[in-house]
């Protein structure tokens, strides 16, 4: 069902009102025409029916297909609830920073017991830290390459060769084409066990044109307190840090 909003000479003149003066027939007040459709809804009355929206592909950007005005209510939602994450491991910020000053690392300043007083800490935590970082560092990234291969099944010939060509050309792409692997990886050995959660996260760079390697802090990704894994956690937001923002 269409509603024409348009005005004719023929409305006016079948109209039951004065006008002044002579109106050409070839004169119509309002050329702009806006059609409005209905449609019955579930109760049965008549509504302004939604326009029908572009396709979408699964990979699309769905917030090129949203109005500002649901956006605006999306992100305000969205950050009310990191925040309410952030606040709900607060308890774990103020432990995870207490701990990195015991590492001895920073040189501070000490008036108690007496101004000038020694402010070395022992290097316990460190030492153990470091040799953590070794031995994982070892354990994951061997000279012959992280990747190692196991045949499901009746091994044959051929599967066995197939197998023995993955684990070459993956081991490539780790030692050789992810030039960011090894260094990220070194990276989170060492906040590792100050931290007690740290995360790698992995996937195809658009610029780079290859896959890429990242280390992510325990501190930028926020995750609700209680939730006991990433998979069943009811939002998941990683903090990314931008230089000129």
């Amino acid at each position: 069902m269409a509603v024409d909003k348009r005005i004719s000479y023929e409305d006016i003149k079948d109209a039951s009102i004065e006008v002044e003066g002579e109106i050409p027939q070839d004169v119509v007040l309002n050329e702009e025409v806006e059609t409005v459709d209905f449609e019955e809804d579930s109760t049965g009355a008549m509504v302004p029916s939604q326009p029908e929206l572009p396709p979408v592909n699964f990979n699309s950007n769905l917030a090129d297909y949203l109005t500002d005005q649901d956006l605006d209510m999306m992100s305000i939602e969205l950050l009310g609830d990191i925040a309410d994450d952030k606040s709900s491991r607060e308890d774990y910020y103020e432990t995870y920073v207490k701990g990195l000053d015991l590492l001895g690392f920073k040189l501070e300043e000490r008036t108690r017991p007496f101004r000038g007083a020694s402010s070395v800490t022992h290097p316990v935590l460190a030492e153990a830290v470091t040799q953590f970082q070794a031995q994982a560092y070892r354990e994951l990234l061997p000279a012959g390459g992280p990747v190692k291969t196991k045949i499901m099944g009746t091994p044959t010939p051929e599967v066995e060769e197939q197998a023995d060509r993955v684990k070459d050309f993956m081991n490539y792409q780790i030692t050789t084409v992810m030039k960011d692997y090894d260094p990220e990886t070194d990276q989170m050995l060492f906040y590792l066990p100050l931290a007690g959660s740290t995360f790698k996260k992995i996937y195809y760079d658009a610029v780079l044109q290859r896959a890429k390697s990242e280390f992510v802090p325990a501190e930028d990704l926020i995750v609700p307190y209680h939730a006991s894994n990433l998979e069943q956690s009811e939002s998941v937001t990683h903090v990314i840090k931008m230089n000129g923002i």
